[in-house]
């Protein structure tokens, strides 16, 4: 009796380490587990289209995490979305005529903002903004160019 009591204690533990597991496995695909960093510096850019980006949503350069999405908002005096990012202090050396454009990541269309650096000697500090953006591409819209243009042609 006292061996049977020992293997579902074992089993009991093994199932209560695979839960913790499959907890942080959910927070590290959600991007959940993104403490609000305080560290670092926030930009803002003004899209037309943000498409489904959200707040916690990563900002990369060069393929490489450099900050997160803050807040996404709407602008009512100029019908734009306005986003907030947080970039981490050790990427001080932005320049100020960087190009911000959203890209999909990724099989599930986790959006993201894609920062590329011009070649300007002058850098973007807290509370700047990026003058160059692309919105969003929209696969709907593109379809829907394509067969416009297709069915102009013929």
């Amino acid at each position: 009796m006292g061996k049977q009591r020992g293997i579902e204690i074992l089993v009991g533990l093994f199932m209560a380490v695979g839960f913790v597991a499959l907890f942080f496995l959910a927070m590290q695909v959600s991007n959940l587990s993104a403490a609000v960093n305080s560290d670092g510096y926030q930009l803002t850019a003004r899209f037309s289209n943000v498409g489904s980006l959200k707040a916690r949503s990563p900002v990369s350069m060069a393929g490489v995490r450099v900050g997160r999405v803050e807040a996404v908002s709407f602008d009512k005096d100029t019908y734009e979305a306005v986003v907030t990012m947080r970039i981490d202090a050790a990427t001080d050396t932005i320049p100020d005529d960087t190009f911000a454009n959203i890209f999909t990541a990724g099989l599930l269309g986790e959006q993201y903002i894609a920062l590329e650096p011009g070649g300007s000697m002058e850098y973007l500090r807290d509370g700047d903004e990026i003058a160059h953006t692309q919105s969003a591409l929209i696969l709907e819209q593109m379809i829907g160019q394509f067969l416009f243009s297709k069915a102009g042609g013929d």
